[in-house]
């Protein structure tokens, strides 16, 4: 069997050379949206180099991999529909113009961005390669349970993107209440935790299995304090400002709760 330690730098590699190209494209079309495609090809990627690594016959490693797979290309292709031929997100817009405030190389800390995401990527295949440790891994009661709530994340995390589909389709304008936005701010988010989540707890019965925890952990910090519901709010109030902030006052932002009965009834 190849040394673990070895498989973990060839797939760092892979996923900088990935990165790379993808650094590459967003430079020339000037869109820096194309970080998250590729840290979620990424992800898929390593995993795939985890499976054909370990040879393993385990069904538990076999069905975090294919539930890693379809989260990866699922994303993927809905990201790549929203960001291909399209402007920028804002978001990215307002971190280049932070960039040059300060003096920085908008291409030089860009290409930073997407090396970071691509060993990001090498972090969120954890569960993954812990799982590829043990060829002949059980598939216990963690790994049912991390299945079912993988399961109901990727079910939430794509009903909720449809919903907001529809609403922008629907060109009502103002803020989405539909369907699960009804109960929580940031839906997507709160589902694709729990992507991770499942993840995490389907890898705990391998051998230092209880690492994968890391990642919901730093999932959950990335979207509540870094480029999730930060980002997301501040450009929301920005572009909806009242409307918006009485959205805040009466739905979760987080959890999907019962809301607020709204302001003036």
């Amino acid at each position: 069997m190849i040394d673990p330690a070895a498989v973990l730098i060839g797939s760092w590699i892979l996923d900088a050379a990935l990165m790379t190209v993808f650094w590459l494209w967003a430079k020339h079309f000037r869109n820096a949206g194309y970080v998250d495609i590729g840290w979620c090809l990424g992800i898929g990627l390593n995993a795939l180099v985890d499976l054909l690594w370990s040879g393993t016959h385990s069904l538990l490693a076999w069905a975090l991999a294919v539930s890693a797979w379809l989260w990866a290309l699922r994303l993927a292709v809905y990201l790549a529909v929203r960001v291909i031929g399209k402007a920028e997100d804002p978001r990215f817009s307002a971190l280049r113009k932070e960039w040059r405030e300060r003096g920085r190389s908008e291409n030089a800390t860009l290409f930073g961005v997407y090396q970071f995401q691509g060993f990001l990527a090498l972090i969120f295949a954890g569960p993954v390669f812990l799982a590829c440790l043990e060829p002949s891994l059980r598939f216990g009661w963690t790994g049912v349970l991390g299945l079912v709530l993988f399961g109901v994340g990727l079910a939430g995390e794509v009903l909720a993107d449809a919903q907001l589909s529809r609403h922008k389709a629907s060109r009502t304008g103002g803020v989405c209440r539909r369907g699960l936005w009804a109960y929580s701010r940031h839906p997507n988010y709160f589902f694709e935790f729990l992507v991770w989540l499942g993840l995490a707890v389907g890898a705990l019965e391998a051998p230092y299995g209880f690492l994968a925890l890391v990642c919901p952990v730093l999932i959950l910090v990335f979207l509540l304090k870094v480029t999730g519901i930060p980002a997301t709010e501040a450009h929301a109030l920005e572009s909806r400002g009242e409307e918006y902030r009485r959205y805040q006052r009466e739905v979760s932002a987080f959890v999907p709760w019962f809301p607020q009965k709204k302001e003036g009834r």
